[in-house]
């Protein structure tokens, strides 16, 4: 029995400056609330930190795994049998899949702080997605990961 491909796992948090910005609207929810007294600003300013930072926490949430023969990108689980060939996109190249080239039945996870991307071939003939942007901040290690898990995949080579 061969062994199974190393597991591949990336988390797409949001930048640090997101994280001043929700200290920023707490600071705002608190000037909101100061006509009220000391209590209520100290609560505008808990509650709307922490309400601010709930937010860019569940946006940086998504995770990019290809584990057991399978992609699992955000809410999307593929196999990687169902996939074709993967093409690292540097800055300009992601860019232009995420905005004028990009297709609307494609399967997008994106994140337009992270340059760098991966676009993967879908070739399962069920399957109307043409195609999958994944930003990434290791295109190369996702793309080697989705090519030794294919290859693990592979009929015959158990």
């Amino acid at each position: 029995m061969q062994p199974s491909a190393p597991p591949y796992e990336e988390r797409l948090t949001a930048p640090r400056s997101w994280w001043l910005m929700s200290f920023l609207i707490g600071v705002s929810c608190a000037l909101i609330m100061l006509p009220f007294g000391t209590l209520p600003t100290l609560g505008g300013l808990v509650g709307g930190t922490a309400a601010a930072a709930v937010v860019v926490s569940a946006y940086g949430s998504p995770r990019i795994r290809v584990v057991g023969g399978t992609l699992v990108a955000g809410e999307a689980k593929i196999p990687v049998t169902a996939l074709g060939e993967a093409e690292v996109l540097d800055a300009e190249e992601a860019r232009a899949w995420r905005t004028y080239r990009a297709d609307t039945r494609a399967f997008l996870l994106l994140r337009a702080y992270i340059p760098g991307a991966l676009r993967v071939e879908v070739t399962d003939p069920e399957d109307p997605t043409p195609y999958l942007y994944l930003s990434t901040r290791n295109p190369q290690g996702l793309a080697e990961a989705l090519e030794a898990a294919r290859a693990a995949a592979a009929p015959g080579t158990a």
